[in-house]
């Protein structure tokens, strides 16, 4: 017998009933009581209220070893779909961590394809959700293989669409290699964690006894490793970094950032910056501050805040307009360049040339921080990779030196030699080889020796170099820095800069791709 109109509906309504329910009640409760929200909370809090469009709601599996054809669930442990944030289209997967711990099979991997695949087509972001205990075993090479399929997409939709992977649970494994590629990593304190191999395996291998939390907990990759990009304490939290993330940037790389109208004056004068940073060469100061007194609100949207302290790199607005801000930190360092700081600028510098976010650079640099861990460690290749971003960058470049601009270090920070538009000096920039005490060891190093008093000799020859080289005006005269002015005029002239270049056209040469010094 045909079932009536009412049957059908009922049916219908029974199995999204089911599919919402997950892995069930009791799973969703010891969920909650690990202080974790489900799959489809993270999207609610995601999505604005009412977007959500589900597909792929009543995918099961195929696979029918180890019982397999016995156990099946609507959904197959991913929730995909899509819906916006302040209301742009963002496409969205949450991995369901109470059907088989989230593990990964194949029609699980291919509802992850089918949006990425739709992201890509349509132009729009793509957040990934993950909360997964991995590869499902029982599914052998299959699950194996849908990994592959996600990291291949990860690749392609890579400068072409924002990708965001937020951990909240485990990621280990293969696993950990779809979030990597993707453009920033965001990780719940103490419920999240990423590695390769497990506390077990690593004591096996190699004899080290590790908590998860010590191996690949958020404060371990925030600060150490580098691979989590922001922290949060809790889901909700997490999620609402993300939702501001988003909103600094494009949907798509043909696309501008989004402009929000300004909330105040561009042209507003910032008194305090007159005396902000130090005449004193030496003394430290913090540059977030000089960046928080320029841009609007104050609201600079720091990323890798934890992890090479020596450089700062987040978005903030000017005028409304987006931008990507790099910015040595006197604080830490001295602001030296090392290994880390290199790999942090350079990935940011390459997202922002990515997605059509103009850079400002804050520019204090005593140099590239000096020892055998540093050389040996490949300093050489690494501080190449930022130079080669910005070099290759093609979006609008703005580089304020503020201070000191020393060495090869002068050349990297987007100086005016690798094609930046507009360089501004403070009046307290120094630019120059090196340091006057450096300089004048080298230079004048015999007629110190034959002095009658060595150090007066030695004091009047730094006083001469700092007049000639440690200043703003010689690369001024010459042209490598277009403009010293007041620093309480810094926000206007960047305003001004960024509404001049917004239509600026720059290109490399025609190739498949360059040879990064990876």
């Amino acid at each position: 017998m045909d079932e009536t109109h009412d049957q059908k509906l009922a049916r219908l309504h029974a199995l999204e009933t089911e599919a919402l329910l997950g892995g069930g009640a009791e799973r969703i409760e010891k969920q909650h009581e690990a202080g974790k929200l489900t799959a489809r909370e993270r999207i609610d809090l995601l999505l604005d209220s009412g977007s959500f469009v589900e597909l792929d709601r009543f995918v099961t599996h195929r696979a029918s070893e180890f019982g397999m054809d016995k156990q099946k669930w609507l959904g197959d442990g991913v929730v995909t779909g899509y819906g916006t944030v302040d209301g742009r289209k963002v496409f969205v997967f949450a991995q369901d961590f109470t059907v088989v711990g989230g593990s990964l099979g194949a029609a699980h991997a291919q509802k992850i394809c089918k949006v990425m695949d739709l992201a890509m087509k349509v132009g729009a972001p793509i957040v990934g959700l993950n909360d997964s205990g991995g590869a499902r075993i029982q599914e052998g090479v299959a699950a194996l293989g849908g990994y592959a399929d996600i990291f291949l997409r990860n690749t392609l939709a890579s400068g072409v669409v924002p990708q965001v992977s937020a951990i909240m649970g485990p990621c280990a494994g293969g696993a950990v290699y779809s979030p990597s590629i993707t453009d920033f990593v965001v990780m719940v304190e103490k419920s999240s964690y990423m590695f390769i191999t497990g506390p077990d395996v690593t004591k096996t291998v190699t004899g080290e006894e590790v908590t998860k939390e010590q191996l690949g907990g958020a404060s371990t990759h925030a600060a150490k490793s580098g691979v989590c990009h922001l922290t949060a304490p809790d889901d909700q939290a997490a999620i609402a970094k993300v939702r501001t993330l988003l909103s600094y940037l494009p949907s798509n790389n043909a696309e501008e950032p989004p402009r929000l109208p300004a909330t105040e004056p561009v042209d507003r004068d910032v008194p305090e910056l007159d005396t902000m940073v130090p005449t004193a060469s030496t003394k430290p100061y913090d540059i977030k501050k000089v960046i928080r007194a320029v841009v609007d609100g104050g609201a600079l949207f720091e990323v890798h805040e934890k992890y090479a302290q020596n450089i700062v790199v987040g978005f903030a607005r000017i005028g409304g307009r987006s931008v990507g801000v790099v910015a040595n930190q006197p604080m830490v360092l001295a602001g030296c360049l090392d290994i880390d700081a290199s790999l942090k600028a350079a990935r940011f510098v390459r997202f922002c040339d990515c997605f059509n976010l103009p850079i400002v650079t804050f520019v204090d640099v005593p140099g590239f921080l000096p020892g055998t861990d540093q050389e040996y460690g490949g300093i050489i290749t690494h501080g190449a990779k930022l130079l080669y971003a910005y070099a290759e960058a093609t979006v609008p470049k703005l580089t304020v030196i503020t201070r000191k601009a020393y060495g090869g270090a002068y050349d990297v920070m987007a100086s005016k030699h690798i094609r930046a538009d507009y360089n501004l000096a403070f009046p307290t920039a120094e630019i120059a080889v090196m340091g006057p005490d450096g300089a004048v060891n080298i230079m004048y190093r015999r007629e110190i020796q034959a002095a009658a008093d060595p150090v007066a000799a030695k004091a009047a020859f730094v006083e001469d170099y700092r007049q000639k080289f440690a200043s703003p005006y010689k690369a001024a005269e010459l042209g490598f820095i277009d403009e010293v002015i007041a620093p309480r005029h810094l926000r206007k002239r960047l305003a001004a800069a960024l509404e001049l270049f917004k239509d600026k056209r720059d290109e490399n040469p025609r190739r498949k791709h360059g040879n990064i010094p990876l």
